[in-house]
């Protein structure tokens, strides 16, 4: 004969076991829910067969504050938002390279991208007929570690521009966001709030101005 006390403790501890393993089900449901929203909310791109081909870069140099173009194979999408999008990452990871001569931290630097038709301006003056302007959306961490200084600054704006403007030449006006909002500057200079030209930016000083660089 099993003592009462036993009795009422054997089913104390089964009962403890099924409101545990009721405890994990749940815990496992709700886990596996969470995982499933992240995947979801993650955007999945979508595969492409683009071919590569050959695109300028506008590269920026610290030691003489020059801007270089130079031309790369890449595999761009052809949807045009997507396309300058994809080419700004690919211009911005350069300078998170070891030997970048405008060394930036890697990460996230572009979110979007939209190309605007500028109302009332003459077919006429520009080829292809219609302008338009772009709005490069920057990455809040891109600008809150971006070196500090006018050269600097200036010389990663420029790098953008005329990358944008050799790609695109319906381009002529660029203006920048950051995570979506008016921004003051880039990262205490440059200024964020202007409409930039797209233009070819490209620039070599002369011997002088090396030279007088170097003495600073």
């Amino acid at each position: 004969m099993i003592p009462r006390y036993q009795r009422i403790l054997f089913w104390t501890l089964i009962a403890g076991i099924l409101l545990m393993t009721l405890f994990l089900l749940r815990g496992c449901e709700q886990a596996h829910k969470r995982l499933t929203a992240v995947d979801d909310a993650t955007p999945i791109s979508a595969p492409t067969n683009a071919e590569t081909e050959e695109m300028t870069l506008y590269l920026a140099n610290d030691a003489d504050g020059s801007i270089t173009t130079a031309t790369r194979q890449l595999a761009l999408p052809q949807e045009p938002t997507v396309r300058a999008r994809t080419l700004l990452k690919y211009l911005l990871a350069n300078y998170a390279l070891p030997a970048s001569a405008h060394p930036l931290q890697g990460g996230p630097a572009v979110d979007d991208v939209f190309l605007m038709a500028l109302p009332g301006v003459s077919p006429s003056e520009f080829s292809p007929a219609t302008a338009q302007l772009a709005i490069v959306n920057l990455h809040g961490a891109f600008v809150a570690n971006h070196p500090s200084g006018i050269g600097v600054e200036d010389l990663t704006i420029q790098s953008i521009t005329g990358t944008l403007h050799t790609a695109f030449p319906e381009l002529t006006q660029i203006r920048f966001l950051v995570d979506g909002q008016p921004h003051d500057t880039l990262a205490g200079h440059a200024d964020l709030q202007r409409t930039y030209s797209a233009i070819d930016t490209s620039y070599k000083p002369g011997p002088l101005a090396v030279e007088g660089a170097n003495r600073r």
